[in-house]
């Protein structure tokens, strides 16, 4: 016979109870669950949130401007649990108008669930807001978007997110933020991007702000640095004249440090590189017509297109003549028709020669006579050592030919030699 005062481990009839009626875990108001859709009814969508009973939320949390539903059954939804009420759990996406949003607010405030609001009108300082349907709160400037916007007037009429920052008076005194949203958000964004963003991989985002050394760039969960050396394979003057705020880009990812938050990307990267066909464009003895980028000590730049620039030296400068600085002849913007000399594809360098240049050195009789046609005018000083040159021999010309005289004065002497 067994003795009853022996402990057993077989369950009692109230622990299977519990089991059968219970939740397998207890949830608290504003806790996030990820539930599936599992009947849709006209007002309500019933949900499985993992328990042994269905939960409840409102049909038109999940339908769109028209009421169209968003999902169907079976669906996965994010949703918040709100309260038990007449023993059914309810749930929102965010805590909207209608019958009981008002007596949830405080709820909303103490466990960081969304409400939804509509932004009336710009007051001092901020937004008015109505929050889930008849309360009114306060949202400042610096709450309504991740930076300041110069259009203050767009969020008016709109109907968006916010997380009650401040709840006073019962509710009559609501501060609200729908940054707040935006940065609970972009947070989990940043978390799936940190386990599947890598160095090399292309994304699309848009264009945050411009500065002289680079632009920032908003790939949605991250913002990073496009530096102004990676715009473009071309020299970037203004980096205004290329980019604008707004702007969506493509973008190569070039460095990640997910610790101290730094990105950078490349713009270039995802562009055609203009020396693969080089070889075939740029050959040597083929003329071109480029632009003078920029002018140094020993030479200038020209550049034949975006990204392929190359050097004629200050020595194929200055039409024969010796220069201290291409200044002196040429001017940075001006047009130059030149003539490729040599080309290094490994270190991507083109040298060039001005066509004018070379058609001058094969005409040397005409650079010769040049200075002899422009003799300098009365009280002009020569232009030149071969100017100078020219002149002198010039005069030594006309002294012989005066000290010889004429030939009837030479026929003259020799008769009176032979006499």
């Amino acid at each position: 016979m067994a003795n009853d005062n022996q402990p057993t481990n077989e369950p009692s009839f109230a622990d299977l109870l519990d089991a059968n009626f219970t939740t397998p875990e207890r949830l608290s108001p504003g806790q996030q669950v990820t539930a599936t859709v599992v009947r849709i009814g006209k007002e309500w969508i019933f949900i499985d949130a993992g328990g042994k009973s269905e939960g409840a939320l409102a049909r038109k949390e999940l339908a769109d401007a028209e009421g169209n539903l968003t999902v169907k059954e079976g669906d996965k939804v994010q949703a918040y649990f709100l309260a038990v009420q007449h023993g059914e759990q309810v749930f929102t996406t965010k805590l909207a108008g209608g019958p009981g949003a008002h007596a949830h607010l405080e709820e909303a405030f103490h466990n960081g669930v969304p409400v939804e609001g509509q932004v009336v009108k710009e007051v001092k300082g901020g937004y008015e807001i109505k929050v889930a349907g008849s309360a009114r709160g306060f949202c400042p400037f610096s709450q309504m978007g991740m930076r300041r916007v110069e259009d203050t007037e767009q969020f008016v009429g709109r109907t968006l997110s916010f997380l009650i920052t401040e709840f006073k008076e019962g509710g009559r005194n609501l501060i609200v933020s729908h940054r707040a949203i935006l940065e609970a958000e972009r947070e989990q964004l940043r978390e799936k991007l940190s386990a599947t963003l890598a160095v090399g991989q292309t994304v699309r985002g848009t264009i945050t702000s411009l500065r002289d050394f680079g632009a920032f760039v908003d790939i949605g969960g991250i913002e990073g640095l496009i530096p102004v050396s990676e715009i473009g394979w071309g020299r970037v003057e203004d980096i205004r004249g290329v980019l604008a705020e707004g702007q969506e880009v493509e973008v190569a990812v070039m460095k990640l440090d997910w610790d101290k938050d730094r990105f950078s990307f490349s713009l270039k990267e995802t562009i055609a590189d203009p020396w693969d066909g080089a070889a075939g464009k740029y050959f040597e003895g083929s003329t071109h017509t480029g632009r003078v980028a920029r002018l140094t000590d020993f030479g200038v730049f020209v550049t034949l297109e975006p990204g392929i620039d190359g050097l004629v030296h200050i020595s194929k400068l200055g039409g024969g003549r010796r220069i201290h600085h291409p200044r002196e002849v040429v001017r940075e913007g001006e047009a130059m028709e030149v003539k490729v000399e040599g080309l290094d594809l490994a270190k991507r360098r083109l040298s060039l020669a001005p066509v004018a240049e070379e058609t001058a050195a094969a005409t040397p009789s005409e650079a010769v006579a040049a200075p002899q046609r422009q003799r300098p005018g009365k009280g002009q000083p020569a232009d030149g050592a071969d100017d100078r040159e020219a002149l002198r021999q010039f005069q030594q010309q006309a002294k012989a030919t005066k000290t010889m005289g004429t030939l009837g004065d030479l026929l003259k002497a020799k008769l009176d030699k032979k006499k």
